[in-house]
């Protein structure tokens, strides 16, 4: 049997919408609801669609979210879960795109978009070392540690020491804030201080420890803590 009709004229105009006006044009519900059609061709997507971001929470949410999050949810399989998270990955690879083979210093507001693409929907605090060569171009982009959903742990001696290795003449830190708030707490500030002063005798440079929250940030440096 195939798709009952009612669907399939409903898809046939949101495929019409979205090619003739663009993705703005859609809910967000409705992008979903097009893209679980794809992975689901014979149900009705609408429900669960509308399902998954009252869930999550929003668009960036629920692409963000992990696999094993989103198995929990009924009637979402793995062709579908799939179908979600290519277009993350498609997404952080055009962004990544942006920036690769640049000066990230000459490129800081890519680098801030797809930091945020990355990290703001998150609820898992994460740390992130970005190391950079003479010319501030990216050398690697490491995760450093993972902690709880209020907390993460970074050592200054294994920051420097990978830096060394990788031989990086800069570095910029990143972390999130899952609750939202980028605003950097005193741990913040001072584990800063401590790599910047480490790294500096070594001639490494700490450009900036750059908090993400949902969608906003805050440089440290900007803020004249470093």
């Amino acid at each position: 049997m195939g798709v009952a009709p009612d669907h399939a004229g409903h898809r046939a105009r949101l495929r019409a919408r979205l090619l003739d006006s663009g993705g703005e044009a859609l809910a967000d519900y409705e992008l979903v609801e097009y893209l679980l059609a794809l992975a689901i061709p014979r149900r009705d997507t609408k429900p669960l669609a509308k399902a998954l971001l009252k869930e999550f929470g929003s668009l960036a949410k629920l692409i963000a979210a992990e696999p094993e999050a989103l198995r929990r949810v009924d009637g979402l399989g793995d062709g579908a879960i799939a179908a979600l998270k290519i277009v993350q990955a498609a997404n952080l690879r055009m962004l990544r795109g942006e920036i690769a083979g640049q000066s990230l210093l000459s490129s800081w507001d890519a680098l801030l978009d797809y930091l945020r693409a990355d990290m703001g929907p998150q609820d898992i605090e994460r740390v992130r070392v970005l190391y950079l060569n003479t010319r501030n171009m990216l050398i690697r982009d490491e995760l450093a540690s993972e902690g709880s959903i209020d907390q993460s742990a970074i050592y200054v001696r294994e920051v420097v020491k990978r830096a060394l290795e990788l031989g990086a003449a800069a570095i910029i830190l990143v972390h999130n804030h899952p609750s939202g708030v980028p605003e950097p707490s005193r741990q913040d500030i001072a584990i800063t201080r401590d790599i910047a002063a480490a790294a500096g005798k070594l001639g490494i440079q700490l450009h900036d420890h750059i908090i993400i929250g949902g969608g906003d940030y805050r440089s440290m440096r900007g803020m004249g803590l470093i």
